[in-house]
């Protein structure tokens, strides 16, 4: 059985900072890309950045909202199916519930691909 656990969402003020981590456990033969969306009171769930597997010669290929780009950075343990999203200089508007995707998950069990999604966390910046 596949799950996704999110850490590290909060409350910070205007300018700070937070680092979301976000796991896949279960017995994961391989995943093609891991991502980070939100959604804000009211609107649509949106992405914010991705990161695809890479390989041995190479990291993955990152891909970053025009809202989030030169602030929040995406990077990927893929010895752990762990991703990280490091957000800096934090805005208001950047409020809302941070969801991790992972794209084509392909486990031991089934060896067939599909999509997963975590519960999650909460992340409001305000003063």
């Amino acid at each position: 059985q596949v799950q996704l656990v999110e850490s590290g969402g909060g409350l910070v003020q205007p300018g700070g900072s937070l680092r979301l981590s976000c796991t896949v456990s279960g017995s994961i033969f391989s995943i093609y890309a891991m991502g980070w969306y939100r959604q804000a009171p009211g609107k649509q769930r949106e992405l914010v950045a991705t990161i695809t597997s890479g390989s041995r010669f190479s990291s993955g290929s990152t891909n970053y909202a025009d809202s989030v780009k030169g602030r929040f950075t995406i990077s990927r343990d893929n010895a752990k199916n762990t991703v990280y999203l490091q957000m800096n200089s934090l805005k208001p508007e950047d409020t809302g519930v941070y969801y991790c995707n992972a794209d084509k998950v392909v486990t031991r069990a089934t060896m067939m691909a599909r999509d997963y999604w975590g519960q999650g966390t909460q992340v409001t910046v305000s003063s």
